[in-house]
């Protein structure tokens, strides 16, 4: 077995180093790839790259520069970028074997078990896992027909600022309607409630709470709240595309509450936020509340393949051979890819690093907001972080969010935004990311903040 690297040895040492970009490089390939690829590519609007290759939480692109990565692939690579250790299993892996549909595999089980392992108190011990195909929304496709099967309901309750995937029954628990409007109908009978928001909402913790479970309540157990026939409740447990939201205490618990007084199923979304993202391996973890049904992808493939996992109570495992099915359910690489990135963490402690660093990098961005009005809020878990932006009139300023990305790509740090206006700095950094690449690239943020702000306030 190849030796499992410290985080400080997986790293380009030169990172962050820029010279103008995009590169020439990176501007043929952007130009090829807008002439013979998808119109529904995006990504390269925001930040105009060509990649060539990545070492931990540094990458390189094809001109030759380096980047400190505080995106992470939202939130796949949380190994990091070619982590030898995982890789080393999927050389051995690959040469072996790959495809199994699902075929017993001493990967695919080592998986489960792994999986099993690391469960929240209450699903460890008595959890089923159901693989998928490559992306999340599988994982939630599997879950809404898990519910669908247990309940015989065909009602499902989802959050406002929630996002779920993009296929069909995904997108109908997902709440942003332009992403889905092309698309209607979807799936009839879905509700989308408030998620405790307190600084969008203009509440406090305890009230947006109140607010959330009173209209939830009310969704399954008025008579006249509209739901005939709830099959289950469908919630991110730490907000991603919506805002990097944690939901202030109570909020999780009061789901579960009314879950369980309602016999129906409640599903925590985990593909953006578990792995270990928040410090913990899974974000309810936060709160010691436990689902029914739990769903992973992103970082479950280890560093970057495609796998999506549904993990549920065994109380629900009431599927015939054959009710769910999927090609791609066998991917032995990912399979143990994710084995081994695991491993990876639990080796390194990686979760009480994500809650450190996590700290510090909040601690810098509090103290920037200390003496800019226009960073209103600093939130999150671990190294799951959104810090909002507004205009000098109180008023979301996604110009702002915009401007940070773009200061910050050229000076060498790549970072993402989130939020129902694009104004939130939302960072989601490799887990193995060190304190020094910390340190060196909210330097950068700091002064991409201050020159985004003061250009923001000259134009207003």
């Amino acid at each position: 077995m190849v030796h499992s690297p410290t985080i400080e040895e997986l790293h380009f040492d030169d990172a962050p180093s820029v010279d103008s970009v995009p590169g020439p490089k990176s501007r043929a390939l952007i130009e090829k790839q807008q002439r013979i690829d998808s119109s529904a590519v995006a990504y390269p609007e925001d930040i105009p790259i060509a990649f060539d290759e990545g070492k931990g939480a540094t990458v390189r692109d094809v001109d030759g520069n380096t980047f400190i990565d505080m995106f992470a692939g939202i939130g796949v690579l949380n190994v990091g970028h070619s982590n030898p250790y995982v890789l080393d299993a999927v050389h051995e892996q690959t040469d072996k074997f790959v495809h199994t549909v699902d075929f017993p595999t001493e990967a695919r089980l080592e998986l489960i078990e792994k999986l099993d392992e690391i469960a929240p108190d209450g699903l460890q011990g008595n959890m089923r896992t159901v693989f998928g195909g490559p992306t999340g929304s599988d994982a939630i496709e599997a879950a809404i027909k898990l519910a669908k099967y247990n309940t015989g309901g065909d009602g499902l309750i989802a959050f406002r600022g929630a996002y779920h995937g993009a296929t069909s029954g995904a997108m109908s628990v997902t709440s942003n309607k332009k992403f889905k409007e092309a698309y209607t109908p979807l799936l009839p009978d879905v509700v989308h409630a408030p998620y405790p928001y307190p600084f969008h909402m203009d509440k406090a913790p305890q009230e947006a709470v109140d607010h959330a479970l009173e209209e939830v309540q009310a969704i399954i157990e008025d008579p006249y709240g509209g739901l005939a026939n709830p099959a289950g409740i469908f919630v991110e447990p730490l907000l991603g595309e919506g805002g990097v939201v944690a939901p202030p205490e109570g909020f999780l618990q009061g789901l579960r509450d009314i879950a369980t007084d309602n016999d129906i199923p409640l599903v925590f979304d985990e593909i953006q936020a578990g792995l270990g993202r928040t410090g913990q391996w899974w974000a309810s973890e936060w709160y010691d509340v436990t689902p029914d049904v739990m769903t992973s992808a992103k970082a479950l493939g280890g560093v970057g393949f495609p796998l999506s996992a549904t993990m549920y109570h065994e109380d629900l495992d009431t599927w015939d051979s054959g009710d769910h099915a999927g090609t791609y359910r066998g991917h032995v690489v990912g399979m143990r890819a994710g084995t081994r990135a695991i491993e990876y963490i639990q080796e390194h402690d990686l979760l009480a690093h994500a809650r450190e660093l996590g700290d510090y990098i909040r601690t810098r961005l509090e103290e920037v907001a200390e003496s800019n009005p226009q960073l209103v809020d600093v939130r999150g878990k671990g190294l799951f972080i959104g810090a909002e932006f507004v205009d000098t009139d109180g008023e979301p300023d996604g110009d702002i969010g915009d401007a940070i990305q773009d200061y910050c790509f050229e000076n060498g740090v790549l970072v993402w935004k989130a939020g129902r206006h694009g104004n939130i700095l939302r960072l989601l950094p490799p887990l193995v990311l060190t304190r020094d690449l910390a340190e060196t690239a909210l330097d950068v943020v700091e002064d991409a903040i201050d020159h985004a702000t003061a250009t923001a306030s000259v134009a207003d």
